[in-house]
């Protein structure tokens, strides 16, 4: 695999793990971390979080044939059907953005995706999108910018986060979707 260059769209640094602790402090957000090694794949990722509470995401940075991107955050069992996400949200379809336009927009690479990649679009390129399944659970779990940790936060908590970085959710039922 080519060598991805760290850095964002306009070539400064991405923020990391501490920045972005910084900001759930300076937020008064508590959240819990642990560590463990780094995981690709949501399998990989059962194997080092027994007994943290609460949902477990799968998250999909993906783009429609103008450019447009979107994060699509998934319960992990959930099945996302991409053209019928897509046309939900107003688009013909999607496909996956590349490593290096991930790294450009989140900040991160494939396997550290989630919704804390979304401080780093400080110009609002990325929407995100999100499954109305994940409601039904009081406490969420993401990669905080790196795939080598874990943090749990309150569902309410990150709701705050993301109107504190400007990127409210739309809200999607991926249960409901099929082309």
């Amino acid at each position: 695999m080519n060598e991805i260059e760290p850095l964002l769209l306009d070539g400064t640094f991405p923020a990391g793990p501490d920045r972005l602790f910084g900001k759930l402090d300076e937020l008064g957000i508590e959240s819990t971390t642990i560590s463990h090694p780094e995981v690709f794949t949501v399998d990989e990722a059962r194997k080092h979080r027994a007994g943290l509470p609460g949902a477990f995401t799968k998250n999909l940075f993906v783009r429609d044939k103008k450019g447009v991107m979107w994060l699509i955050v998934a319960i992990e069992s959930q099945v996302v059907d991409l053209r019928a996400v897509a046309q939900s949200l107003g688009h013909k379809r999607f496909s996956f953005g590349s490593p290096q336009r991930l790294m450009h927009y989140l900040g991160v690479i494939p396997g550290s995706v989630s919704p804390f990649g979304l401080l780093n679009d400080g110009g609002g390129r990325v929407s995100l999108a999100m499954d109305e399944g994940l409601c039904d659970f009081d406490v969420w779990n993401f990669h905080p910018l790196v795939n080598s940790m874990t943090t749990t936060l309150r569902k309410e908590d990150m709701l705050r986060f993301l109107a504190a970085i400007d990127h409210e959710p739309s809200w999607v039922n991926l249960g409901s979707l099929k082309t």
